[in-house]
């Protein structure tokens, strides 16, 4: 199940009708979705679609939609409200396809305490944890974890209001930090080992990416800021390992209930184990981001690749 360069979508541009693509949102990743937006943007017109650029905040997310006349929406705002099933149901509402995972899903892959509860129903490995729903914190109960440990908000991307902690004198200050970000913050074992991240188009496997950085993890700077990071595609690992790891990550994205497209990231540790860390809807896809990355490695372009992330909304019109 590997999409290949010859498998992009040859349809009339025209059946796609009046195309909206959402960007920008009120959630912390707004300027990375503006980024993605606007590629996603200039693919669609060079592809003959009729994509007009929607940039959505909060006081004007329904009017720009309502009014707009569109057939269906390209969804690529990230994070809160774009990407946890709020602008989801917006769309269902007004009876308007659109790109991604539906409600469910998209509320569960953004909540990673839940993602990990699906998870472990279904049996599927992910690193064990300590969750807190307010202010007091179980010292004892994080030392059983055994630090490192990673410190999240259980609501937000790209890495935002993440820290790694080594040891106990760090740990109040990255708990602070994911708390501005929300009221819930997941205490997460460190796994040690190498990342890898499982993009996911129309339920079949892009080529794996291997991410290494000199950073402490692939943090927020490590995925826009910086040159230093190395991302492998082909991964590196044997072709029959490779495909054992893309199915296991369709079954942890199916787990969750998602569809269209997405990406799985996971880490093998240093006995070929893989841990299962986050799902991720609505990807970013800037010209350089990890999913096109993946889609060039397939012998597909940018223009086809956003082509058939929107080929998936046309199931909904069925």
């Amino acid at each position: 199940m590997n999409i290949k360069g010859d498998q992009a979508i040859q349809r009339d541009p025209e059946e796609y009708g009046k195309v909206a693509v959402l960007m920008g949102g009120w959630a912390a990743e707004r300027e990375v979705s503006l980024n993605s937006g606007n590629a996603v943007l200039e693919a669609l017109k060079a592809a003959g679609v009729d994509a007009h650029a929607v940039v959505i905040d909060r006081e004007n997310v329904v009017s720009e939609i309502e009014n707009g006349g569109f057939d269906r929406a390209f969804n690529i705002l990230h994070g809160r409200g774009g990407e946890d099933g709020v602008i989801q149901g917006f769309l269902e509402t007004l009876g308007i396809s659109y790109t991604g995972s539906g409600i469910m899903a998209s509320s569960v892959a953004m909540d990673k305490l839940r993602t990990k509860q699906m998870w472990m129903g279904a049996g599927l490995r992910s690193p064990a944890i300590y969750v807190s729903m307010n202010d007091d914190v179980d010292y004892a109960a994080i030392d059983n974890l055994g630090y490192p440990v990673m410190v999240k908000p259980i609501h937000e991307g790209s890495s935002i209001g993440m820290s790694k902690v080594d040891d106990i004198s760090d740990f109040d200050d990255a708990w602070n930090l994911a708390r501005e970000y929300d009221t819930t913050v997941m205490v997460e074992k460190w796994i040690r080992g190498t990342e890898y991240t499982a993009a996911i188009v129309n339920g079949e496997s892009l080529p794996l990416i291997r991410l290494e950085t000199p950073e402490e993890f692939y943090d927020y700077d490590a995925k826009y800021k910086l040159n230093t990071t190395e991302y492998y595609c082909p991964s590196g690992l044997p072709a029959e390992r490779e495909e054992e790891l893309k199915a296991l990550t369709r079954i942890a994205f199916g787990a969750v209930g998602a569809k269209g497209w997405g990406r799985v990231d996971f880490i093998l540790d240093e006995d070929d184990v893989p841990w299962l860390i986050e799902v991720n809807t609505v990807p970013g896809m800037t010209d350089h981001s990890l999913v096109p990355m993946a889609a060039k490695a397939a012998g597909i372009s940018f223009e086809e690749l956003v082509l058939m992330i929107l080929e998936g909304s046309m199931e909904q019109d069925s």
